[in-house]
């Protein structure tokens, strides 16, 4: 039957289609900034999945605290394209990419994983390496892919917040209005 061939060749499409994992974060009008770099990753896939909002104190510079989720999608396009979306969506959303790599932002969305892939390039590494140093980005990670295994470790997310050391880096849980 046509009908069922259309079917299961879509469902094969979207269960092949890898699943990416983006941090988001802002800590310059942080909760207009998180509406609405949210939004357009909306408009621009479809499922998308989100963590709660975390709070938590900007790390590598003197700054105001940022508002930090994580994001998930399937999607079919390749990595490139997908990171080509996100500066564009930063960029639309008045990021400057000029100055100190650690400094405050209006909307920093950083591709964390696609898929169980392992891609290093001169220009970037995923699995990013921010997943085990950062709570901001484990914790949020752990939350919407508990039994996601790091690529590169070989580990749930959920047992590898588990372990993290959570002494040095303050993590808030935020009640955030969507």
């Amino acid at each position: 039957m046509p009908g069922t061939w259309v079917s299961s060749l879509k469902e094969v499409r979207e269960t092949d289609m890898p699943k990416v994992f983006v941090g988001v974060g802002s800590n310059i009008d942080r909760e207009r900034s998180v509406r609405a770099g949210v939004a357009d990753l909306r408009h621009q896939y479809c499922g998308v999945q989100l963590s709660s909002v975390y709070e938590s104190d900007a790390v590598g510079f003197e700054g105001d605290a940022f508002y930090n989720l994580v994001v998930a999608f399937d999607t079919d396009d390749r990595v490139e394209q997908v990171i080509a979306s996100l500066a564009h969506i930063e960029d639309q959303h008045g990021r400057r990419r000029t100055g100190e790599r650690f400094a405050a932002r209006t909307l920093d969305l950083d591709l964390l994983l696609y898929g169980d892939e392992i891609i290093t390039t001169e220009n970037y590494h995923v699995p990013r390496d921010e997943i085990l140093r950062y709570a901001f980005v484990l914790w949020p990670l752990a939350e919407v892919a508990p039994d996601g295994v790091h690529p590169e470790v070989g580990e749930s997310y959920a047992v590898l917040w588990e372990k993290f050391d959570k002494r040095n880096q303050v993590l808030r849980p935020i009640s955030f209005k969507w």
